[in-house]
């Protein structure tokens, strides 16, 4: 596997009892970058990005083929540590889901399920996944608060704070943003870009504008397809299939 390749997938078919979710997709996904997958509802993009971390296992007769390689190691391998895969392979859902606790115990959550008890160890790591998030500014006084009581945009900074708490190595994110506010929005643009140079960031957007804005590389789903994938600004200013300019263009969609 090549030097810059975080997760390379082979030959990749996924089945939900008859239905045939995923069709044979073969795709690199570069480290330390930002991977957009697009595409029509229904097209297989969340489908996706839940076999990178093994989601799919929780979905009643469902059926993975072929191969998921994140640092050469496969993740459908027997062997797999399911618990360890997905402290490495944190994911950031679609609706802000913070835990009916406080801000401070929905960030220690994670170091303490694996084994972190030490209060100033536990202390440095919410200070610090708070301010990766940028959130540590805004709840520093009210860490004992409960999370239900911040606005949505701080609530999915706050999940992504309770994903880096535990050194995860990839993010995948499910239209993380498409249940806030365009400033909110924006603010979790800034936070993925920032912080990109540390790990490797896969989300779905239904956004072409959020893709153009933040992914190096883009993805393009259609019915359970990988159309094609490349360097962003190649797939939308020349994009190499009809499929993709046209759904580019609005023309379907």
């Amino acid at each position: 596997m090549k030097d810059n390749i975080k997760i390379k997938i082979e030959d990749l078919n996924l089945f939900y009892g008859d239905f045939h979710a995923l069709k044979n997709i073969n795709l690199d996904i570069e480290k330390n970058k930002i991977t957009a997958l697009i595409g029509p509802s229904g097209c297989g993009k969340s489908s996706f990005l839940k076999t990178i971390n093994r989601m799919n296992d929780l979905v009643e007769r469902s059926k993975v083929q072929g191969k998921i390689l994140v640092d050469s190691q496969d993740i459908y391998s027997p062997s797999t540590d399911l618990i360890e895969l997905r402290k490495d392979i944190g994911m950031v859902f679609q609706k802000p889901n913070p835990f009916p606790m406080s801000i401070y115990d929905n960030v220690a959550y994670g170091p303490r399920a694996h084994g972190v008890k030490k209060k100033d160890e536990l202390d440095f790591i919410v200070e610090e996944s708070l301010r990766k998030a940028a959130l540590w500014d805004e709840v520093k006084d009210r860490l004992k608060n409960s999370a239900m009581g911040i606005s949505g945009g701080q609530q999915q900074r706050l999940c992504i704070a309770r994903t880096l708490a535990v050194n995860p190595k990839i993010i995948l994110m499910d239209e993380s943003t498409s249940a806030l506010d365009p400033i909110a929005t924006l603010k979790i643009e800034e936070l993925i870009s920032e912080i990109k140079d540390k790990y490797t960031i896969v989300i779905v957007t239904h956004s072409m504008q959020q893709a153009g804005r933040v992914a190096d590389n883009t993805a393009f789903f259609l019915m359970g397809e990988l159309i094609e994938s490349g360097d962003t600004s190649a797939i939308f200013s020349t994009p190499r299939d009809k499929r993709t300019e046209d759904y580019i263009t609005g023309r379907f969609g």
